[in-house]
């Protein structure tokens, strides 16, 4: 039976510490997304993780820790890029991947030899991850491929029974996942954009970062169809929205649309769901506003992306793949 808990708790920080150490699920609020969270020591745990989630074996976890010595117990030859990174971004939502050190499990890293970790900005995940004191493998907690969870009762509605516990920290701040860097070369690359933005990287690293291109090692979320709602999304840019809507409903699709405000008068029957007022606002209610699309049981969103400027790059991101039909990875 899943128990929701608030707050930081520390009876219930205890019993997730402990359901842990057995083996067992924990879901818990990070800033970024509820994450799904095994022992990252134990490769049962991560196996039976993989299994609830219907995630490929060879689809790299992140490991997630209460303090910067992360980086340093879970990779090897960590360079001096990375520990600047660590050092000004965490806790935050940020994951640095670096070569893993050897008693990093395959089944966590899909079989590469490089591992990400991070240390999420988040009360109830700090307690929890501190408590534990060691590296918990946590997806995002939600079947494989849906829209990710921002909330502790998406993920009861996703995972059920499956999950032995769930910390309920209220909604998630920041909305979308960790921004994923590659700190395994000299050359830095971004593989994932998500709530550190390339400028804020590039001004750690003192020089221009790329962003991933085919041929990179794989990431969490970085395949190219993933976070899909049930509904079919769809991207328009903001002048052609009421034509297409229109389009839509006269071959007796129903329709929703998400767009900043304010919005143009809408064709009789289109569901407006409702309007963030900024980018971050955007990132903030994104996956809910996918989920309500499913509630709904809309045929068809239409999303007009927010700026491609700060964290609505990720934004833009999630929504291209959200767009692209059966999912095929996650966060």
């Amino acid at each position: 039976m899943v128990r929701m808990t608030s707050a930081v708790d520390p009876p219930s920080i205890e019993r997730a510490v402990t359901i842990l150490r057995g083996g067992g699920l924990v879901a818990f609020p990070t800033e970024t997304v509820y994450g799904l969270g095994a022992d990252a020591a134990n490769a049962a745990a991560v196996r039976h993780l993989f299994a609830v989630k219907g995630r490929p074996p060879d689809h790299p976890v992140i490991v997630h820790g209460g303090d910067a010595s992360i980086l340093d117990r879970w990779g090897r030859d960590v360079p001096a890029l990375a520990g600047s990174l660590a050092e000004r971004c965490w806790p935050g939502p940020l994951t640095i991947v670096v070569r893993r050190a050897a008693h990093v499990l395959d089944d966590v890293t899909g079989g590469l030899d490089s591992v990400g970790v991070r240390v999420p900005d988040q009360p109830i995940a700090l307690a929890l991850l501190q408590s534990f004191g060691d590296g918990v493998a946590a997806p995002s907690a939600n079947r494989y491929g849906r829209v990710s969870p921002t909330s502790a009762e998406d993920v009861r509605r996703d995972l059920g029974d499956d999950v032995d516990l769930v910390l309920d920290g209220g909604p998630c701040a920041v909305g979308v996942e960790s921004t994923i860097v590659d700190c395994t070369t000299d050359d830095v690359v971004i593989l994932r954009p998500g709530g550190v933005t390339r400028e804020r990287i590039e001004e750690i690293v003192g020089r221009p970062v790329r962003e991933r291109r085919a041929g990179d090692q794989r990431a969490p979320g970085s395949t190219a169809s993933h976070y899909a709602p049930r509904a079919r999304v769809e991207l328009v840019v903001v002048d052609a929205l009421a034509t297409r809507a229109k389009s839509l409903v006269d071959a007796s699709r129903s329709v929703g649309v998400l767009a900043m405000a304010p919005l143009a008068p809408l064709p009789e029957g289109v569901v407006a769901l409702d309007a963030p007022a900024d980018v971050e606002s955007f990132a903030r209610v994104l996956y809910a506003r996918l989920r309500a699309a499913d509630a709904r049981e809309l045929d068809v969103l239409l999303v007009v992306p927010p700026p491609a400027v700060g964290i609505g790059i990720a934004v833009g991101d999630r929504l291209r793949r959200a767009a692209r039909g059966e999912p095929e990875d996650d966060a």
